[in-house]
């Protein structure tokens, strides 16, 4: 897709990965929707980037996601592009795993992506074609200790991406899914962690790997990469693809 003059919504767009997407999109002439809680950052960032709009709402909650498409497709009058960045995660064991956290997690990380996806496949089908891409994270085919139900609901949403894109495919409406190495945003500190793993230190491995990890404009190349492109998977690192088809 050619992202000069369309219209694309980007959520959690108040910081890290999608705080640079947005100005990469606007950067290359796109009219950007920035939606994320944070209402004084939002109108900032609006005031200071040209064509884009502050929609102040909360991805886990299932009206405030089909409010945001509603007030874009108003103040816009189409849509074009959709990025479900917004999310957050969850480090525990299986075991302990908090139910009523789990499923909060599950309602930001998945059912508010579809929710997303809902309502703007219409819109889009109306106006010929459109570009969905939905940010799943490179956990989603490894099986990291601590970390399987944040893992689970990322391969929930590739799985849910993918199958999206066959269904869509004669709409014109092409549906891909990223998967980000680590970045360096404020994610790992917004996490939340079960008491247990709370004082634990990193282990080495992980200490190990933060040093290697991407910053957030690069992640946000790969995903506009990705909208430019419209291949159904794209990876932070070409080594994942290779770990992913093990």
């Amino acid at each position: 897709m050619d992202i000069k003059g369309k219209v694309a919504i980007v959520t959690g767009a108040s910081s890290g990965i999608g705080l640079a997407t947005t100005r990469i999109l606007s950067s290359k002439g796109a009219k950007v929707a920035l939606v994320a809680r944070t209402k004084d950052k939002l109108e900032q960032l609006a005031a200071e980037m040209p064509d884009t709009f502050a929609i102040i709402a909360d991805v886990s909650k299932v009206d405030d996601v089909k409010d945001a498409v509603k007030q874009a497709f108003e103040h816009f009058g189409r849509i074009d592009i959709l990025v479900n960045n917004a999310g957050r995660g969850y480090d525990t064991p299986v075991e302990k795993t908090d139910i009523d956290v789990f499923h909060y997690i599950f309602d930001l990380d998945v059912v508010g992506p579809v929710v997303a996806m809902k309502e703007v496949i219409p819109i889009m089908r109306k106006q010929g074609g459109g570009t969905i891409v939905n940010i799943s994270s490179g956990t989603a085919f490894m099986y990291l200790p601590n970390n399987g139900p944040y893992s689970a609901l990322k391969k929930a949403l590739a799985h849910v991406s993918l199958t999206a894109r066959e269904e869509l495919k004669d709409d014109n409406i092409i549906v891909s899914v990223i998967y980000p190495y680590i970045t360096l945003t404020d994610f790992e500190k917004n996490t939340i962690k079960d008491a247990s793993l709370q004082a634990q230190e990193e282990s080495s491995e992980a200490q190990e790997a933060f040093k290697k990890a991407d910053t957030a404009d690069y992640t946000a190349q790969r995903i506009v990469e990705g909208i430019e492109s419209g291949d159904a998977e794209i990876f932070g690192h070409d080594w994942m693809k290779r770990a992913q088809q093990k």
